[in-house]
């Protein structure tokens, strides 16, 4: 463990996500630092592979134990939840009590769900964003299948990534499971979107393209339709009931709310206001999800910001001249069921197999840029591995 010197640079890195890790493993190999990482959870969360975690995948490939990326000789790593930031005392406040000193803070804490105020929302539908709920999706889908007549309509809320990568890979999943669970019938997947294309964020083409491969699978779009409730029994979508026991809600994502609780500038869409070199205030970085810059939401994107105040803050205790932020434009990789994905590369855009062994080549990279060569391959190949709870399907 790491122990404090006077002539060290205390750095207090809150988040576990792409963006803390980054800066946290290059600081760490800097002697002029100390480092703490304040983390709400042991794990870290891979998640371009949440998807294919809860359609059977392991999970380990989606939940790395922070201690597999980081050196806990040279990283503090604290558990817990920032609640409160004391900018004249220096120090952060968790959820659970401790307080936590800095001479440097470096926030990237992520976003957090949003279910825009739609009632029976939160407790009508399910998530894939952490182990705990990808692990509640699993054992629901299992315990439906062992009921006599089990409902088999599955919609998911929402038509971003997320969404299509679970849609994607729902059907070969739904297929394999139904006949472990000697289940007959077809079932009907179908994507609630309220723009009137799928990924409204992505280019046109790679909206096509994802449309054709969704409908190839069997699954129903319904686009430019407006979730307006949910309940036990399905979702009321444009003045329409959509009968379902299964929802799982994709849609929507805001800022975390330690942002605007501890009084930092906001913009209208609540990401916080930063100079360009990712400072929401001296000494104060905010990297990732939560910054108001141009591609941030992307994982790439948190792994650059990572780097990027990690090197300036080094910069700026050796005397250097700090170096502007200049954003990179990411290139999104979505996948869409086993051998097809659709990747923009600058202004290339590949949809089919060939997107599919970049999306593995992507895997790989997105591995080694927290990891050694030599994990990250290890890593890499829990892809292939699969994982069940259910005793049916483990008796496959």
């Amino acid at each position: 463990m790491t122990t404090d010197s006077p002539s060290k640079k205390h750095v207090l890195i809150v988040g576990g996500g792409f963006g803390g890790l980054k800066a946290a493993l290059e600081l760490s190999r800097n002697p002029e630092f100390t480092v703490t990482l304040l983390s709400d959870q042991p794990t870290f969360r891979y998640y371009p592979a949440l998807y294919h975690t809860a359609t059977g995948g392991l999970y380990a490939q989606s939940n790395i134990p922070l201690t597999d990326i980081i050196d806990p000789q040279r990283v503090t790593v604290k558990l817990g939840t920032a609640k409160t930031l004391d900018r004249k005392a220096h120090t952060v406040t968790t959820a659970e009590g401790e307080i936590l000193s800095y001479e440097i803070l470096v926030l990237a804490m992520g976003v957090v769900t949003n279910y825009f105020g739609i009632k029976g929302m939160a407790e009508n539908t399910f998530g894939i964003k952490s182990f705990d709920q990808i692990k509640r999706f699993r054992q629901h889908i299992h315990g439906l299948l062992n009921q006599p007549e089990p409902d088999l309509n599955f919609v998911i809320a929402g038509a971003g990534p997320t969404g299509i990568e679970l849609a994607g890979s729902l059907p070969e999943y739904l297929e394999k499971i139904m006949a472990n669970h000697k289940v007959k019938g077809t079932p009907k997947i179908t994507i609630i979107e309220a723009a009137p294309r799928l990924l409204p964020r992505s280019p046109e083409k790679v909206s096509r393209a994802v449309e054709k491969r969704l409908k190839k699978l069997g699954v129903e779009l319904r686009l430019g339709q407006a979730v307006e409730g949910a309940s036990a029994d399905g979702l009321m979508v444009s003045g329409q009931p959509l009968p379902s026991k299964t929802v799982v809600w994709t849609a929507g994502t805001t800022n975390n709310p330690f942002f605007k609780e501890n009084n930092f500038a906001l913009t209208d869409r609540g990401k916080v206001e930063v100079d360009e070199y990712l400072r929401a205030e001296e000494a104060i970085y905010v990297i990732g999800d939560n910054a108001n810059t141009p591609y941030s939401g992307q994982a790439e994107v948190a792994v650059g910001d990572g780097l990027y105040a990690a090197k300036d803050i080094i910069r700026r205790v050796e005397g250097k001249k700090p170096e502007a932020y200049v954003p990179k434009a990411p290139r999104p990789v979505i996948p869409v069921g086993q051998g097809w994905a659709s990747v923009v590369w600058g202004k290339a855009i590949f949809s089919g197999r060939v997107g599919w062994w970049l999306r593995e080549a992507a895997d790989w990279i997105g591995f080694h840029d927290l990891q050694p060569w030599w994990k990250a391959s290890e890593q890499w190949m829990t892809e292939f591995g699969t994982e069940e709870d259910c005793p049916t399907c483990k008796q496959d």
